[in-house]
């Protein structure tokens, strides 16, 4: 069995600014030497979430938009009352979307629908330096 480990460091935005993270992943895949198991992307940070969509501008903006229906960025939350750094809606958005996701692995390629990327999601309400960590798991043959 394979266990490879790598990372990925992102400049980010904030207010649920959006990265396609799938080529970075499949090409952990491809260096990692897995042809069957699993994949996990996960954010490091409790602001940022990691899950798969069609990543087109239409789209994107669409997601930006129900996030802010869900959580404002202007709602009152008793985590910005006690810190007072104004991003509880970031980490509301974050534990509701989850940090990582899991992928399966077949011929060395993560198993994706055509449309289907890997994004990162950071929902936090300043620019950040993100980490990303991709743990690829499985069998070399």
């Amino acid at each position: 069995m394979i266990i490879s480990t790598s990372d990925i460091h992102l400049k980010t935005k904030g207010f649920s600014d959006i990265h396609d993270l799938s080529g970075k992943v499949d090409k952990a895949v491809r260096d990692s030497g897995v042809k069957e198991g699993f994949c996990h992307v996960f954010a490091v940070g409790s602001t940022a979430s990691i899950s798969t969509m069609e990543f087109e501008p239409a789209l994107v903006k669409d997601i930006r938009e129900k996030l802010e229906d869900f959580a404002s960025e202007n709602m009152r939350s008793h985590h910005s009352e006690t810190w007072g750094d104004d991003n509880g809606f970031s980490h509301i958005r974050s534990t509701f979307m989850g940090p990582g996701i899991t992928v399966p692995i077949r011929d060395g390629r993560c198993i994706l629908g055509t449309w289907q990327q890997i994004v990162l999601l950071d929902h936090d309400n300043r620019p950040r330096d993100r980490h990303v960590v991709v743990q690829v798991i499985g069998n070399d043959a």
